[in-house]
């Protein structure tokens, strides 16, 4: 080894800041510019694939000759392995980088998504469904890590995070569309392959303009991705991931096996018998995977729970119009797709309003006002079985705009108030934690809703007396928003004393 020369200058330190580069400058404007779009697209990809599969569906049961229980199992798998992996893969954003999370998250996706439109039966179908989401647990809290270690200035967070929750929501809403088109004319397989060119153009950009080890954060310190690696908490992984697992696939199973059998409870207790488990490694772990103190901030544990409420509306909402647009209806894949897009107009329209008003009103005031709108929607909305023969402008527009502006209003600020004074560091399991409410939100409130629907009878009144449970999370998630501090707008909506239980 050379021993250094001391005439020589002293190298220069490498700062691993949020929000800065290797060499300790801020980024430029241009260089935030392009990582704000490759975040928002990742987010949009992941999200388009989860709605742009509602319209596919009977297109591909038709052709892979799928049972029922097959067809359920193509959103299943990826509902499975998604939901359940979301913390691991928050948590691994902290401990390998959030340029190396991003980079794997975006090519499992891809490639998975590559398979999945070459399948040519139904297993295989699945299967790389349940890898694609795999890769998106991992993707999908890296894009809001992304944005919350560029952007560190309280005003330009919150304009970063007002255009990552747009583009979330309006990816839900455009997936109809987009899958109706690519159903009626390209065919089922497209909903898949048109993630291979986005992923594509995303690994490229990010291989540019996002440093491989990112803001790696104090977990992994200077010892990169290997020191990371070693400091995983193992034991609070494997059980919290089959917690999850187990919680949704009893959620899930209770659709086709109904939920007075062994399997849908079995699961459900083995669930959370897990979880109980996770706490008490996470107690003992010298680097827990989810530091219980975490969860014992006022602020982040009611957040969470607001997003939990939210979730179960909104997927629901989403399935069950698609469903009444084709089947009660009877529009084609490709007009129902169409009849979302008020709905995504309102749901931009939302969150820009509230990107606009948070830093003088704070979270708490915005996600009232739109839960309440919402909620006003779905009430409306759950008269679609009023009329027998059924209207899209009568009975379905207006209420439709409303849950879904109210629906954006909310989105951006209970994300905030849940991610709001994370410490750099846990900057992954903050984001992973926000995408895990959300997705285990839908996966309940899916199972729920079309238990409902059921019960009911069925086409438009079993569907609105789903949208009528709907309403009654969306009125839950208001009145939750009063529990959460009065923060004095997005610059001071970091965790204060007052936010601990």
């Amino acid at each position: 080894m050379r021993a250094a020369d001391p005439s020589s200058p002293p190298p220069r330190p490498v700062i691993r800041r949020a929000g800065r580069s290797r060499t300790g400058r801020p980024p430029s404007a241009r260089a935030t510019t392009a990582i704000l779009v490759i975040a928002c697209t990742a987010q949009f990809m992941v999200i388009l694939d989860v709605s742009v599969m509602n319209v596919a569906l009977p297109a591909m049961r038709a052709e892979l000759r799928l049972g029922p229980a097959g067809q359920q199992w193509i959103v299943n798998a990826y509902t499975l392995a998604f939901a359940g992996l979301l913390l691991l893969g928050g948590r691994a954003a902290d401990l390998v980088g959030t340029g190396r999370a991003f980079l794997a998250g975006v090519t499992a996706f891809t490639l998975a998504s590559l398979a999945g439109g070459f399948a040519s039966e139904g297993s295989l179908l699945i299967a790389a469904r349940a890898v694609q989401g795999a890769g998106g647990a991992v993707l999908a809290p890296a894009t809001l890590t992304l944005i919350m270690r560029t952007f560190t200035e309280p005003a330009a967070r919150t304009r970063a995070m007002g255009a990552w929750s747009a583009v979330m929501a309006a990816g839900g809403a455009v997936g109809g569309v987009v899958g109706g088109v690519l159903t009626e004319y390209a065919g089922w397989r497209w909903v898949l392959f048109v993630n291979v060119p986005i992923g594509a153009g995303l690994l490229a950009a990010a291989v540019i303009c996002v440093p491989a080890a990112q803001a790696a954060g104090d977990a992994a310190g200077e010892a990169g991705a290997a020191g990371g690696l070693r400091r995983l908490d193992l034991p609070g992984a494997v059980s919290v991931t089959a917690g999850l697992t187990a919680l949704v696939y009893g959620t899930v199973a209770s659709e086709t096996h109904g939920w007075g059998t062994w399997v849908v409870w079995g699961s459900l207790v083995a669930g959370v018998l897990l979880l109980a488990a996770f706490v008490a490694v996470e107690r003992r772990a010298a680097h827990p995977l989810v530091p219980l103190a975490t969860l014992r901030r006022r602020t982040v544990a009611t957040a969470n729970l607001l997003v939990l409420c939210m979730g179960a509306a909104a997927f629901s909402m989403w399935f069950m119009l698609s469903l009444y647009f084709q089947q009660v209806l009877g529009e084609s894949a490709l007009v129902a797709g169409l009849c979302f897009l008020p709905g995504s107009a309102a749901i931009v329209a939302g969150a820009q309003i509230s990107t606009r008003l948070i830093a003088r009103t704070g979270p708490r005031p915005l996600i009232l006002t739109g839960m309440t709108i919402s909620t006003v929607g779905f009430l409306w909305l759950s008269r679609v079985g009023a009329h027998g023969d059924g209207d899209y402008v009568r009975d379905v527009l207006g209420p439709f705009v409303l849950a879904t502006l109210g629906a954006g209003l909310s989105l951006m600020p209970v994300t905030a108030a849940a991610t709001g004074g994370t410490a750099p560091h846990e900057a992954g399991l903050a984001s992973g934690l926000v995408n895990t409410a959300r997705q285990m939100g839908g996966a309940l409130g899916l199972a729920m809703l079309g238990t409902v629907a059921a019960h009911a009878g069925g086409g438009a009144a079993g569907y609105g007396r789903a949208l009528l449970v709907g309403a009654a999370c969306t009125a839950a998630a208001g009145a939750g928003a009063l529990a959460l501090p009065r923060l004095g707008g997005a610059g001071r909506a970091g965790v204060r004393p007052s936010d601990h239980a």
